[in-house]
């Protein structure tokens, strides 16, 4: 049989992973300018962790694990005979393959709260797993890199997250679009129109709406018990840029005239900053997942098409699910594997990236070869990442691996340079060759 890997999953050759790590320490490297500490998670919660917390779309997408052992001697009998996978699947299943990030820290967080300073920033980098049908840019194994903050409902932290955004997409040299909104002014929405009562029915809806158009959204608000009239009102406001007439439009709504407010403060802090890429309000922006309570944010690249590569926001109540009140939260995540895409499209990956020594040594006998072992011990003594082909084949061999491992030196050792010490170095780029010592070598190379 020919080999395979699931759906929705990816090998990732060498030059691809030094790829994918400069992406993960250009994050790294922001994170910790902003004080960010790391903490890493298990791959797999128990699912009274993970269910409840996505919506009931994004607990359909949970990976479930199967119970060790003999998982069919505790099964649910009657579902099993009824076909009730979702009755079967409690009784079979105890563990899931962590959907997010989010959800395991605020588990994190309950569990270590005494030992933990208050408030606690931390950046999280590990794949995550979800049942999507797999397409451009969507994936079922992927990596988040995360940061949040809990334990404060300072807004000054939403600015803090978004200038991270800006900061590292400049680095990665990614034009993007960064959306802000508040689910706050969402409910505002639908406390205007009378629908208070279906506002995540309202939310999911209203989040398909770049993938279905207005004519999409009518129809599924339709199907949540959403009438035609007030379908119609939801997306007129849908349609406001601004907060000043977004006020007039909430004079008797008083959980979006809140929103506005947050995002006033917001605004207060950021726009005292630099920033680099376009942060703009958009209404519209809803992010399905249930547990956002107050600012959201969607990160756009500029010149590709692809989905979301960031998205995050402000979450009250999270940790008080298991347990922990009153501590609020909120984070931002990148979405690392549609970064990478999106880098490789548009050709923005440095090329020394995929170097992964920096020169190779070739010998043309057995005595060089074994004199070159020698050389490049001492060249890796100080620092200095080399190797040394394994064995004294033709030249024309020995110079096409070179070129196919994207070596930008190599060290020619003959019989001559055996005698002398004088080594030859050439750079594969220009071609130039020079004469020159091991310790000269390894200045120019360190």
């Amino acid at each position: 049989m020919k080999p395979s890997i699931p759906k929705g999953t990816r090998d990732f050759l060498p030059s691809q992973v030094a790829k994918r790590n400069f992406i993960f320490e250009t994050i790294k490297s922001v994170f910790s300018k902003y004080g960010y500490v790391p903490i890493e998670t298990p791959s797999m919660e128990n699912l009274t962790t993970l269910t409840g917390k996505y919506g009931d779309e994004g607990d359909k997408l949970l990976f479930k694990v199967l119970n060790n052992g003999d998982y069919l001697s505790k099964a649910d009998q009657q579902a099993l005979e009824d076909k009730n996978s979702s009755a079967l699947t409690k009784s079979i299943a105890k563990k899931g393959m962590r959907y997010d990030l989010t959800v395991p820290f605020a588990r994190f967080v309950t569990m270590h709260r005494n030992d933990l300073a208050f408030p606690f920033k931390r950046y999280q980098i590990q794949p995550v797993w979800r049942g999507d049908r797999p397409q451009k840019g969507r994936y079922q194994e992927f990596y988040q890199c995360d940061a949040d903050v809990v334990g404060s409902d300072s807004l000054m932290y939403e600015a803090e997250l978004v200038k991270i955004y800006d900061d590292v997409f400049s680095l990665l040299n990614i034009d993007v679009n960064i959306l802000v909104n508040n689910r706050k002014v969402l409910f505002g929405i639908a406390e205007a129109v009378g629908v208070a009562d279906k506002f995540i029915d309202m939310t999911v809806a209203i989040d398909k709406l770049d993938k279905i158009g207005e004519e999409g959204v009518v129809k599924e608000l339709g199907q949540r018990d959403i009438n035609n009239d007030q379908s119609q009102r939801i997306l007129e406001l849908l349609k406001i840029d601004n907060l000043t007439a977004l006020s007039e439009a909430f004079q008797d709504c008083p959980e979006g005239l809140k929103g506005i407010e947050e995002l006033r403060k917001f605004h207060s802090y950021l726009d005292q900053t630099e920033t680099y890429n376009n942060i703009t309000f958009d209404i519209s922006l809803a992010r399905g997942l249930s547990y956002y309570t107050g600012c959201i944010f969607e990160v756009k690249a500029s010149n590709v098409e692809m989905g979301s590569i960031g998205g995050g926001g402000r979450y009250a109540n999270l940790t008080e699910s298991f347990g922990l009140k009153d501590v609020s939260g909120v984070g931002i995540s990148f979405g690392a594997a549609r970064i990478f895409d999106v880098m490789e499209e548009l050709q923005l990956f440095p090329k020394k990236i995929t170097q992964s020594i920096k020169a190779l040594f070739i010998a043309f006998d057995e005595e060089t070869h074994n004199y070159a072992f020698k050389q490049l011990s001492i060249l890796r003594s100080k620092g200095i990442a080399a190797d040394l082909y394994p064995s004294p084949s033709k030249l024309k061999k020995q110079m096409k691996y070179a070129n196919d491992i994207n070596v930008p030196y190599v060290i020619l050792i003959g019989t001559d340079e055996m005698s002398s010490g004088a080594l030859t170095l050439k750079e594969m780029e220009t071609g130039e060759q020079r004469t020159l010592s091991l310790d000269q070598i390894a200045q120019l190379l360190v």
